[in-house]
């Protein structure tokens, strides 16, 4: 049967009524496992805090982050840089003998872009690490040039699976990555849900196509194979997809791929008369996609390898910026934190700061940090929100 409509954010939508848009917001419901099941929310040992004891000296020194600033995907960079940025003022706000610059950088979610970008980063000497990239695709372009470099590449939002599979030795996931996000949808769809029948569509970019090979596997005899799609990042008319979709009779409908096309795709589903759960997850999870979506959001349900937000951190970004965190800005800050701890420690060097972050063993807001060889978290769960 059918279940709650997991739906996505996205832009150039038709306006909806005010009222409708505003009184909608994405809500965090429950963590859950790899069977879709929940599970209970850790507690336990403060998260650190950027401001340290306040007693830190330190010479010149930077970090970078490097995320959409412009594009598509502008909102969630924004996430990411003021999640870094409140770290970086927290952190000089206490410490008057150790001053961090923070240097930030366009990517534009866009691989040529980014492989621009990470050059200028590596010959600055000042940088010690970069917070970024955030997507995939940039960040697989990238990887080879941090790794070169020596300078600590630490994903706030990056979730391919294959990332971490390249031999890089400065790569760190902030997050858990899709061979952990999509079983748990998959799960979560078939068993809380009991959805028979499953779309999967996937809009061709690094992290759709790595997002959907790892649902097909985890949905088996859920997946319908008559409706299994791939669109174009940038697509605007889903007309084909949505007819395809329609004439399946499926359950429920997961995207794979980011919030712009998301929302199009999905308010053309609804158009066209299908009442098919939407299902999406991280790449989709972005208030802008309550504001573009107005009614069409109600009851929306989307997975995140990302915590949500919570204690003083969640009234201290809300204060700086004028808003909540979104999509990433716990990372970006704990991601953070992370650094300015180490250079507080006295590093001064890529390599300090590279073997520092290998072995860190600690709480964020978010969840607890320590890392394997490969740069994947030790332990991982995704997180149901819901727009209400």
């Amino acid at each position: 049967m059918g279940g709650v409509v997991f739906t996505a954010a996205g832009c150039n939508q038709q306006p909806q009524p005010q009222a409708q848009q505003n009184n909608l917001k994405i809500v965090a419901q429950e963590q859950i496992d790899q069977n879709g099941a929940k599970v209970p929310t850790a507690t336990g040992a403060a998260p650190a805090d950027p401001a340290g004891d306040g007693k830190a000296n330190c010479p010149p020194v930077s970090i970078a982050v490097a995320t959409s600033v412009s594009g598509p995907e502008a909102a969630l960079g924004a996430n990411v840089k003021n999640g870094v940025q409140l770290a970086v003022d927290k952190h000089n706000a206490a410490n008057p003998g150790c001053q961090v610059q923070l240097k930030s950088f366009d990517t534009e979610n866009d691989p040529q872009k980014a492989t621009e970008v990470a050059p200028q980063i590596v010959d600055d000497a000042s940088i010690l690490g970069v917070v970024g990239p955030t997507f995939s695709g940039e960040t697989k372009a990238t990887g080879d040039i941090f790794n070169q470099a020596g300078v600590v590449a630490a994903t706030p939002g990056a979730t391919n699976v294959t990332l971490s599979q390249n031999g890089w030795k400065t790569f760190f996931r902030g997050l858990a990555n899709d061979g952990v996000q999509a079983p748990s949808d998959a799960a979560y769809l078939k068993n809380a849900l009991g959805d028979k029948k499953v779309c999967v569509v996937d809009d061709s970019s690094d992290f759709g196509v790595g997002f959907a090979q790892s649902m097909h596997p985890a949905l088996g005899a859920a997946e319908d194979a008559a409706c299994r799609i791939s669109v174009k990042k940038g697509d605007k008319d889903f007309s084909a997809a949505v007819t395809q979709i329609k004439g399946a009779g499926a359950d429920a409908v997961f995207y794979a791929g980011y919030y712009t096309e998301a929302a199009l795709f999905t308010q053309q589903l609804r158009d066209a008369g299908v009442t098919a759960t939407f299902a999406s997850a991280d790449g989709s999870k972005d208030p802008e996609y309550v504001k573009q979506a107005g009614a069409a959001a109600k009851d929306a349900l989307l997975s995140c390898p990302c915590g949500p937000a919570a204690g003083s951190f969640l009234d201290e970004y809300t204060k700086k910026f004028g808003q909540e965190p979104g999509t990433y800005s716990t990372e970006a800050y704990d991601l953070a934190t992370i650094f300015v701890k180490g250079i507080d420690s006295g590093i001064t060097t890529r390599q300090g700061l590279l073997d520092y972050v290998r072995n860190y063993n600690g709480q964020g807001v978010g969840r607890h940090y320590q890392w394997n060889p490969d740069g994947e978290l030790t332990t991982s769960l995704i997180w149901m929100y819901k727009v209400q």
